[in-house]
C-alpha cells in the first residue's frame, strides 16, 4: 500500500451526487440560544415579530432578525420556526409533551369553566409570570388569577370576595418574611373570621423579579439596592437600563420575562408556594 500522505482526493468517486444535509428544523421557543449566521449574534430568544425573532445577547441587548435567515445552534445550522405549542419536550423525540411548569399536558382538553375559587397575586408581574409557567395547569383545572395592586388591598378584597368552603381564596405574597409587613397582614387575615378559607403562602424576594435566578441574566447574584433607592429603579439602573419612566419598568420586566421560559427558570422558594396555592384551591369539597 502507498500512504497517500495528502489524504484523499476530494474529486474522486461520485462528488457531484454527495448528498447535502438539511438543516432540522427548530421551534424558537422562548429562552433557547442561538447564533444568526451573517451577523454572528449570539443570543437568547426573548420574542416574535412580524416574521422576526428577538434574539437578547448576554449584555441584555435585543436585535430582531428576519426567521428566513440561517441560524446556528451548537454550531449547526437550524430552520426557525414560530412554536405552535406553549412549551414541549424534544420535538421528535417522542416524548410526552410538557408545560411550562414541567407537569405533562393534557391534549385537546379545552380549558374549564373558572371555579368559584381565586388566586390572588400582589401585582401585574406576578400575574404574568404565574400565567407563563402555571398558564395551562390553570386553565386545565379552571383556575383565575387575579392581582390585588398591593398587600395593603387584600383585607378589603377578600372581605368582597367573601370565601367560604366552596369559594377559596388563594394569596402570594412578596416578602413574606418574619417581621415584614406582609407577615403582619398574612397573620390578621389567616386569624380573622376568613382564615380556614384562606391560604397565605409568600417568597422571601423583594418582588417577583427575584425570583427568576439570576444566571438567566448572566449574574451570580442580583444586586443589592439600598433601601432608600426604590428597588425595580435601582435594579434597571445597576443593570444599565432606563428606569425614569413606568414604561422603562415595564420593558424591563419584559427582558426579565423574556429568559423565563420553565420551572427551572425560576428559584424553588416561588415554584412550591404557587404549586401549594393550585392545590389548596381545586381540593375538592
Amino acid at each position: 500500500m502507498i500512504d497517500d500522505r495528502y489524504g484523499r482526493d476530494v474529486l474522486s468517486g461520485d462528488w457531484k451526487n454527495t448528498a447535502v444535509s438539511t438543516p432540522e428544523t427548530v421551534e424558537a421557543v422562548l429562552g433557547l440560544t442561538v447564533e444568526h449566521t451573517v451577523s454572528e449574534w449570539c443570543g437568547a430568544v426573548v420574542g416574535y415579530s412580524g416574521g422576526y425573532v428577538e434574539l437578547e445577547d448576554r449584555l441584555l441587548k435585543v436585535r430582531s432578525f428576519p426567521l428566513t435567515d440561517g441560524f446556528l445552534i451548537d454550531g449547526k445550522p437550524v430552520i426557525l420556526t414560530v412554536p405552535s405549542v406553549s412549551q414541549t419536550t424534544n420535538p421528535g423525540s417522542g416524548s410526552r409533551a410538557k408545560t411550562a411548569s414541567g407537569s405533562f399536558a393534557v391534549a385537546h382538553e379545552r380549558a374549564k369553566t373558572a371555579l368559584p375559587s381565586r388566586i390572588f397575586v400582589e401585582g401585574r408581574h406576578d400575574a404574568e409570570l404565574v400565567e407563563k409557567i402555571w398558564g395551562d395547569d390553570l386553565r386545565v383545572e379552571g383556575v383565575v388569577v387575579e392581582y390585588i395592586e398591593g398587600v395593603d388591598n387584600l383585607e378589603d378584597i377578600l372581605t368582597e370576595f367573601a370565601p367560604h368552603r366552596g369559594r377559596r381564596a388563594g394569596v402570594l405574597v412578596d416578602h413574606l418574611v418574619p417581621g415584614s409587613k406582609e407577615s403582619r397582614v398574612a397573620e390578621k387575615i389567616m386569624t380573622g373570621p376568613h382564615g380556614k378559607n384562606v391560604l397565605i403562602v409568600g417568597h422571601p424576594f423583594v418582588d417577583v423579579w427575584q425570583s427568576v435566578k439570576p444566571q438567566r441574566l448572566g449574574l451570580d447574584t442580583w444586586p443589592v439596592i439600598p433601601r432608600t433607592v426604590e428597588w425595580k429603579k435601582g435594579i434597571c439602573a445597576a443593570f444599565g437600563w432606563p428606569h425614569e419612566t413606568q414604561a422603562d419598568i415595564a420593558h424591563a420586566w419584559k427582558r426579565i420575562l423574556g429568559r423565563v421560559s420553565s420551572y427551572s427558570d425560576l428559584e424553588p422558594d416561588i415554584l412550591g408556594r404557587v404549586e401549594q396555592l393550585i392545590d389548596f384551591v381545586t381540593e375538592p369539597e
